[in-house]
């Protein structure tokens, strides 16, 4: 199969369009990645490789990037922008799993990989930039050029030291120091995203939140 720019199609039941533009720039911050998570540089051959594994996208704010029930066909890297993925109970409750800015990965891995349904909701949280790809093209990326399947490695180790100290947060962490843990490790998380995403994320309520963020400020 060989490398080109692919045009994603728009599946039924989407309510978000699509906007193609091209700028090299926007492919640097993935390069940079890359290179960061893998410890080795770029060839420029390697980077045509890329870039041309990758279309540039963009989403405006509540569009989807992906819908419960489609599977999950693109991997986004986002450039500029923020994201977030959830779930929807038969009670109609969000459940936020996950959130994504800059120079983070969005997408449901389980669906990217087994092509099943998604059972999550992916969309911009504000105008979102970024660039998509295809199973098949990461695939054969990571055959093609070592630094992407190391890059893929540190991702594993990072993704699996994250999921236990999430797992480990939610059965044995206060409400409060669960805030204080995501204040700590991710304060930009709550300077973009909405109390009531943030509630959701930390498994409580926005009136508990509330509480927690006065009591943190009076301190």
């Amino acid at each position: 199969m060989v490398l080109g720019i692919f045009e994603p199609v728009i599946q039924p039941g989407y309510d978000f369009y699509f906007f193609s533009f091209t700028s090299d720039n926007m492919y640097e911050p993935l390069k940079k990645y890359i290179e960061d998570y893998s410890g080795e540089a770029i060839s420029e051959e390697e980077y045509e490789m890329i870039k041309s594994a990758f279309t540039p996208k963009k989403f405006r704010k509540k569009q989807y990037l992906l819908q419960a029930g489609d599977v999950s066909r693109y991997m986004a890297f986002i450039i500029k922008g923020a994201v977030r993925q959830y779930s929807v109970d038969d009670k109609g409750v969000e459940h936020v799993i996950y959130f994504g800015l800059e120079n983070w990965w969005a997408g449901d891995r389980e669906s990217f990989t087994m092509l099943t349904p998604s059972r999550y909701n992916i969309d911009a949280v504000e105008d979102t930039e970024v660039l998509l790809t295809t199973y098949d093209h990461l695939d054969q990326l990571k055959n093609s050029i070592p630094a992407i399947g190391k890059m893929f490695t540190t991702m594993d180790q990072r993704s699996y030291i994250a999921t236990q100290k999430r797992i480990h947060a939610s059965i044995s962490l206060t409400a409060e120091e669960r805030y204080q843990e995501l204040s700590k490790n991710y304060p930009a998380l709550l300077q973009r995203f909405p109390q009531n995403m943030i509630a959701s994320y930390l498994g409580i309520s926005a009136e508990t939140l509330s509480r927690i963020r006065k009591k943190a400020l009076s301190k």
